[in-house]
């Protein structure tokens, strides 16, 4: 036996035994079960999250937009675990609110989730869903929301970020235009599939027969085709067109008009260089024409061979078209494009 206070050491066929401490047991045992119960939690967050995927899944085979108030939002979006991306308009859809805007967002973002709801990418990782101001006001609240439409991404680690919020203003709500900004934050690329647009066709189809009646009903006399008058007229109205961007609202798809929602002011003008509601390109139709019959008013008082005062008058009325109505157009490039120096008459 060893002498006594030496280590407790003991040979036992050839080997050397070495004892724990007895103060190390309590320690193991805490070690222990905190390693049981961090599995145990890890093992309650895996099943929660398949818990809200199960559901996303279900409610997504019903439709591809499901309608969120503010429970299922906090569940759903705010509140982890999460490994899906959410995209969620927020609209004011109710007929009271009287927002026209949000029922022709509402259309394009149908038309998106559906185009992905019904490609053969769809998966779990990405979701649709919507939250009507009236249903879930506690949510435009807690966002400091003041604006609908909005689209926002929320994805699947971390929050939010200033790109996650789609700028609509600019950019328009198209469907494709929301799938080129989904490809951008989530790496879904969804191809949009629109239904079946039959109305081009059959204007095109009743213009041609138009056309066709109006020839075949004169055909032993088609020299108005000759009609220099006419064929200007058309070149006028088409140029009209292009340039107050009808094809700009054609391809962006914006709104016709904004209303505030504090005080219901509605706006006819955006305020920024890069976008424009469709009522403005109307506006800027009827300047161009009103500045064109002006200076065709001009031209026709000086080139006419008809009494002196009545050319007098075709001229003043000319004069007073094109700087009244071009004057109203460089207050409005003014209003778009900050600190633009020059203008005629102040319509500010």
């Amino acid at each position: 036996m060893g002498a006594k206070g030496a280590p407790s050491r003991r040979r036992q066929g050839g080997r050397r035994l070495r004892y724990l401490p007895t103060g190390s047991f309590p320690f193991l045992l805490l070690l222990l079960l905190l390693c049981i119960q961090l599995g145990g939690g890890q093992k309650k967050k895996e099943n929660l999250l398949a818990e809200k995927v199960e559901q996303l899944m279900e409610w997504s085979s019903r439709r591809s937009i499901f309608r969120m108030n503010g429970d299922k939002f906090r569940k759903f979006i705010k509140a982890p675990p999460r490994n899906y991306s959410m995209i969620v308009m927020f609209t004011a859809l109710q007929p009271q609110r009287q927002c026209s805007v949000c029922r022709q967002a509402n259309e394009e973002y149908q038309i998106l989730a559906n185009s992905w709801r019904y490609s053969s990418a769809f998966c779990n990782k990405l979701f649709f869903s919507m939250v009507d101001y009236d249903e879930g006001t506690d949510v435009f609240q807690q966002l400091n929301m003041n604006s609908a439409p909005t689209f926002m991404h929320f994805p699947a680690k971390g929050r939010p970020k200033r790109a996650d919020t789609f700028d609509l203003q600019r950019i328009g709500f198209a469907a494709e235009q929301l799938a080129k900004w989904i490809a951008d934050r989530t790496d879904v690329h969804i191809r949009v599939f629109r239904p079946p647009n039959y109305s081009g066709t059959i204007a095109l189809a009743l213009l041609v027969s138009l056309v066709g009646g109006l020839l075949y009903l004169r055909r032993n006399n088609l020299e108005f085709i000759y009609n220099k008058t006419g064929w200007a007229m058309v070149s006028l109205c088409i140029v009209f067109a292009m340039t107050s961007g009808q094809m700009w609202n054609h391809i962006r798809g914006p709104p016709y008009a904004h209303k505030n929602p504090h005080n219901g002011q509605v706006s006819y003008i955006h305020g920024s260089s890069q976008a424009q509601f469709v009522a403005e390109s109307h506006i800027i139709l009827v300047l161009n024409a009103a500045i064109t019959m002006g200076m065709v008013l001009l031209n026709e008082a000086a080139t006419s061979k008809g009494d002196v005062g009545k050319r007098r008058i075709i001229c003043l009325v000319g004069l007073g078209l094109v700087v009244f109505f071009f004057s109203f157009l460089l207050s409005i490039f003014r209003s778009k494009y900050h600190g633009y120096p020059y203008s005629d008459l102040d319509f500010e």
